[in-house]
């Protein structure tokens, strides 16, 4: 299954400076309307209230081009966007005192954010026009209308400075601390990426392991059944009358080494086939049928399979589906002791389905639980497996979308869990309109 595109982190920070600038908007517009309403001082509101309505303007364009196709967003967006705000902010301070305005530091808000987000050249580029503004304001301004005394303007000013500090602050550490998770959790997205391609890695070296052992096993094993065959026929033409049991021996093994050979077969011919498998839809009962089929009866399986679940289809690579759930099944029954019963229980829920094959072996540690499903890696003693099951399962089962997990108690069992979204299960309900249409489809066929 394709993954997600990653988002980019000029997308990542266009977002938040959208979010960030109509808080600033309602920051500048909460100023004008206190500063006039409450201190009464005569302020330009048109051209301060025209200013903040370009601000606006600009940032539902920008959320609109963002919203419409997030690849847009580039780093010459971000940095035309704090090119606009330092001049508008410029216009504010013009209007309002320039130089004098408690609020005129707040250029460092801007050239703090360039630093996180840009890079050096438009960082520079932004502090420099910052720096101009700035001076500007020093030759050109409108004074700071007041009629107050000189003490009760300092008291105010040096109350305005500190409101002022708390909102740069404020607004620098929200956009840091958004930023950082944003970029985190894009990473942690790389990181899976990551796994996912070194586990496809892995599936792809595997076959081709296979289909290389499967060519050169074929030759020895030919070799072993033609060896076989002369044995019998000198065993059976012995002057004192054939040996039956050792004939019955000698056939048990030419039966063994045909079933290698037709074994190595199937793994030269699907070796790779279940990587690049297509989705079909298959009934549940079916795909189970098929994970059973073949399997040893030293211990049985028992299936819990309800009418809901009995009546669902999923949408799996069957071939590679069936494998990885015969895997799982094996697994189960080689930790079971002789007698005992493997339970294999279908459950569905709102979000998945779960498929849980339970054991009643000696458990596993929490210690080697951490371990199981790392590739090759097996609790079995030597030439009684090689540590891939669990692997291939769990590949399968998150290349659709899924989960895969075992759950484990020393001296009770262990349980094996897959479970699937529910976007790959098709329930009774949904499959019967299909199969109406379908059926009407064939009466008016000729």
């Amino acid at each position: 299954m394709p993954s997600l595109p990653l988002a980019h982190p000029d997308q990542i920070n266009f977002g938040w400076l959208i979010r960030l600038r109509w808080s600033m908007i309602a920051g500048q517009l909460a100023a004008i309307l206190f500063v006039s309403a409450v201190l009464r001082l005569v302020l330009p509101l048109s051209p301060l209230l025209t200013i903040i309505g370009l601000e606006a303007g600009l940032n539902l364009f920008a959320a609109s081009q963002v919203a419409g196709d997030r690849r847009q967003a580039r780093e010459w967006w971000l940095a035309g966007v704090m090119g606009f705000d330092i001049m508008a902010f410029t216009g504010l301070l013009y209007l309002t005192g320039g130089p004098s305005n408690p609020f005129s530091f707040l250029y460092l808000v801007q050239i703090a954010l360039a630093a996180i987000t840009l890079r050096p050249g438009w960082t520079w580029a932004l502090t420099f026009l910052a720096l101009l503004g700035s001076a500007v304001l020093f030759l050109w301004h409108r004074p700071f209308p007041t009629d107050v005394t000189h003490a009760a303007y300092m008291n105010m000013h040096l109350r305005g400075m500190w409101v002022a500090f708390g909102v740069a602050a404020a607004f620098i550490v929200y956009f840091l601390l958004r930023v950082r998770r944003a970029l985190e959790a894009r990473e942690t997205e790389l990181a899976a990426s990551r796994r996912d391609t070194a586990r496809q890695e892995r599936l792809a070296s595997l076959a081709t392991l296979a289909a290389g052992a499967a060519h050169e096993l074929s030759t020895p094993l030919a070799t072993i059944a033609v060896v076989m065959k002369e044995l019998e026929h000198l065993v059976e033409g012995l002057a004192h009358g054939p040996d039956h049991e050792a004939v019955t021996d000698i056939r048990l093994v030419r039966e063994q080494v045909d079933r290698c050979r037709a074994i190595l077969e199937r793994m030269s011919s699907e070796a790779g086939a279940s990587l690049g498998e297509a989705l079909v839809a298959a009934p549940l009962p079916v795909v189970v049928s098929s994970a059973l089929a073949g399997l040893p009866t030293r211990v049985a399986v028992r299936t819990e399979i309800g009418l809901e679940e009995r009546a669902c289809r999923v949408r799996v690579p069957a071939r590679a589906f069936s494998q990885a759930l015969r895997g799982l099944i094996k697994n189960a029954q080689e930790a079971t002791p002789d007698g005992g019963i493997v339970v294999l229980r279908a459950r569905m829920s709102p979000t998945s389905l779960e498929l849980e094959i339970t054991d009643r072996g000696a458990g596993i540690s929490p210690r080697i639980l951490d371990r199981i499903g790392e590739p090759f890696f097996t609790t079995k003693p030597i030439g009684q497996g090689m540590g891939l099951g669990v692997f291939l399962a769990r590949a399968v089962v998150e290349r659709l979308g899924g989960q895969a997990h075992l759950v484990s108690s020393p001296g009770v069992g262990t349980t094996a869990v897959l479970r699937l979204p529910v976007d790959l299960v098709e329930t009774a309900q949904q499959i019967a309109p299909v199969d109406e249409v379908a059926a009407a489809a064939r009466e008016v066929m000729p």
